[in-house]
């Protein structure tokens, strides 16, 4: 069993050592993330430029091989399963996140997109985020995924992929919380975008922050986490409106 671990706040992130932390002895693993904070990305792909992969020098001890690239967290899981690895995955892990992925979050996360790219190759993949910022608590987030990935694994990988996203509130009993399988919520518009001035008189703008939930009912990832349970959400990728398409035939299709 070979599982690859990527994240989106870069190779040196407190949370992508507690997730290779977790996993030891379940899998051989190789670690392949971006060298800096690519928080935000999404899906992005990095086609303007070449992309270096730099390998961690070994620190004496027993590990697994970390390499890092300068590019997005989808970078990372592409350019390992177009050539870098030389051989297929079993299993992709994304994280841990440093805060929450719910809800509209999961469209702008880095962290879901690395684990969506090995989706979309075809490899079983789940991320995995914190549902608050500050690393508290890593080590019993920990435990959730050795716990689930074990579970996911005596299983069986066999069938059609999957891409699960995972939500861990930042509890020292994390690993003993229920687990609930839910459905994405919805956020509030983002907070006005902040207007400074750099040094040379010029405005500089930083997008604000995430809004509050706006749907957070029963069922929903929000809800789940906010009563003290871990969340898991199965995605897909089709963004298809299905329910409207009639409607969109009737009155925008040609003729036959």
């Amino acid at each position: 069993m070979r599982i690859l671990i990527a994240n989106d706040d870069g190779y040196l992130a407190p949370g992508l050592a507690a997730l290779v932390a977790a996993v030891q002895g379940l899998a051989e693993v190789e670690i392949i993330a971006p060298e800096q904070n690519a928080s935000g990305t999404s899906n992005a792909l990095t086609l303007n430029r070449p992309l270096q992969v730099f390998e961690v020098p070994s620190s004496g001890s027993p590990g697994p091989r970390m390499r890092f690239v300068n590019g997005t967290p989808s970078d990372c899981v592409h350019v390992a399963l177009t050539g870098l690895l030389g051989y297929r995955p079993d299993l992709v892990l994304s994280g841990i996140n440093q805060g929450a992925n719910m809800g509209d979050d999961t469209l702008y996360s880095g962290t879901v997109a690395a684990a969506m790219e090995g989706y979309l190759f075809g490899v079983p993949a789940i991320a995995f985020s914190q549902t608050h910022k500050g690393w508290t608590e890593l080590d019993a987030a920990g435990r959730v995924v050795r716990s689930l990935v074990q579970q996911v694994l005596d299983q069986g990988l066999t069938g059609h992929p999957f891409l699960l996203n995972v939500n861990i509130p930042n509890r020292p009993d994390a690993d003993s919380l229920p687990r609930r399988i839910t459905r994405l919520g919805r956020r509030h518009a983002s907070e006005p975008v902040i207007c400074q001035t750099n040094p040379r008189g010029e405005p500089i703008y930083w997008i604000g922050p995430a809004g509050d939930a706006r749907e957070a009912g029963e069922g929903t990832d929000f809800h789940a986490t906010a009563n003290g349970c871990v969340s898991i959400t199965p995605l897909q990728v089709d963004l298809t409106d299905h329910a409207r398409l009639p409607d969109w035939r009737s009155r925008l299709e040609s003729p036959a």
